[in-house]
């Protein structure tokens, strides 16, 4: 049976976020980058979310810290509230949503307001941004 995506889409993660984490596309949206970044969490691939984070922010990634973050919690589930701007033809745009994970027993709704931008044709995630 194929493994469905993380992310919330109801398609198989191979032709959901999976192309993008084994580098086989890119997202081509704000939207796609952010559901492609929370399936990496939930998978472990910690070197997409340093990957797809702004080259200026990429050398103060902390590699050991987020790997552990991304292990030690039990993803359970991804909401999309609200986007705007990040289309294909956008170079800018925020993606505000709900991530919900189980930390030490406790379920935990990560709420963030992220903004995006691209550089040469490729999305990344700049910083979260007030609501």
């Amino acid at each position: 049976m194929t493994p469905s995506c993380p992310c919330g889409r109801e398609l198989p993660l191979s032709r959901c976020c999976g192309r993008f984490l084994d580098g086989e596309a890119l997202p081509e949206t704000a939207e796609d980058l952010m559901r492609s970044r929370y399936s990496a969490h939930v998978l472990e691939r910690i070197e997409y979310l340093r990957d797809t984070l702004w080259p200026r922010h990429q050398p103060l990634f902390d590699t050991a810290g987020t790997a552990r973050r991304a292990a030690d919690n039990h993803w359970t589930g991804l909401t999309v509230i609200a986007v705007h701007g990040g289309g294909s033809a956008d170079r800018e745009g925020t993606v505000l949503f709900e991530a919900r994970f189980l930390a030490g027993g406790q379920l935990v709704t990560h709420r963030e307001c992220s903004r995006f931008r691209k550089k040469k044709g490729r999305w990344y995630y700049v910083e979260a941004v007030p609501e």
